[in-house]
């Protein structure tokens, strides 16, 4: 490239939230990059030409359908239109792209390829149901929609009440009341928010118990989007040295041989606490001679 001589002009790739319910919660700035893109990605074409219809922006020949089996064959024409200068935008059928919807993935093999990704923040229903749920928010997790059966179904689930964190979990209207009573089999007590419809005219915010909701769930099946919101499980009480102490002179006094790395494997696991911290008691003890025979 001769001194002075610009460089090539590169594109991006915007993710574009868009309403979950409510058209007025489509930003400007949204407004903007959806009237202006080269090229809008979308869900289903009707439902985001009727969306660009409502604001009056020309959807023209520019929406490509992009979905759970297509998104790898788009992959190229995407990434052809951003390194030729273009805008894209990429929008869900509700919502935020990539939580629980296309374009994470795009956004990965973007990325990697060094073009620019930026986002336009809006609408999400995890983060309202979350908010909203009046359950703690300093930590969580978002599960998305759970394997409908089978052993990964049990797996995650059994993961995500065993988990500290409050938990955000989709789920189709017609299964909610199978969730509930699955997850409400191991932990009735447990806290939960079912949040329907958010931001419509219909929303709204059950909250309770597991087995609360079950049951009410059961004899009134819910319509419409949900999300349920479930209270993390109770944070274990962390093991003090003198219990991880005397834990570790009772492994050793029960197996004489073992060493204080075997000691420490053992005991951490019983305690779950961190191996280094039992492998540090162990030494201590082992040099007091204070083994519990």
């Amino acid at each position: 490239m001769s001194p002075g001589q610009a460089g090539p002009v590169r594109g991006e790739l915007v993710l574009v939230a868009t309403p979950i319910g409510n058209l007025g919660d489509l930003s400007a700035r949204a407004q903007s990059v959806l009237a202006e893109a080269d090229l809008i990605c979308c869900e289903d074409t009707r439902r985001t030409r009727a969306l660009l219809s409502a604001f009056d922006i020309r959807a023209g020949n520019r929406l490509l359908s992009l979905h759970g089996h297509n998104e790898t064959s788009r992959l190229e024409r995407v990434a052809e239109c951003v390194a030729g200068g273009g805008t894209v935008a990429v929008v869900s059928d509700a919502g935020t792209p990539g939580i629980s919807d296309p374009g994470a993935w795009l956004v990965g093999q973007l990325a990697a390829r060094g073009e620019t990704v930026t986002v336009v923040p809006g609408a999400s229903s995890v983060l309202a149901a979350l908010v909203v749920s009046g359950l703690p928010t300093d930590r969580f997790s978002v599960e998305g929609f759970l394997p409908r059966k089978g052993t990964e179904r049990r797996r995650r689930v059994a993961a995500l009440l065993a988990d500290e964190r409050t938990c955000v979990i989709l789920e189709a209207p017609g299964r909610v009341a199978a969730t509930l009573a699955e997850l409400a089999a191991s932990d009735p007590a447990r806290p939960v928010a079912v949040v329907r419809e958010l931001t419509k005219v219909h929303e709204e915010v059950w909250r309770g118990t597991l087995g609360d909701a079950a049951s009410s769930f059961e004899a009134d099946p819910v319509r419409g989007e949900v999300v349920l919101v479930v209270g993390g499980a109770p944070a274990m009480a962390a093991a003090d040295e003198r219990d991880v102490e005397a834990a570790v002179r009772r492994a050793m006094g029960e197996d004489p041989e073992a060493g204080p790395r075997q000691v420490a494997e053992r005991v951490a696991a019983s305690l779950d606490v961190p191996k280094r911290r039992v492998y540090e008691a162990a030494l201590r003890v082992r040099a007091a001679g204070d083994v519990q025979r």
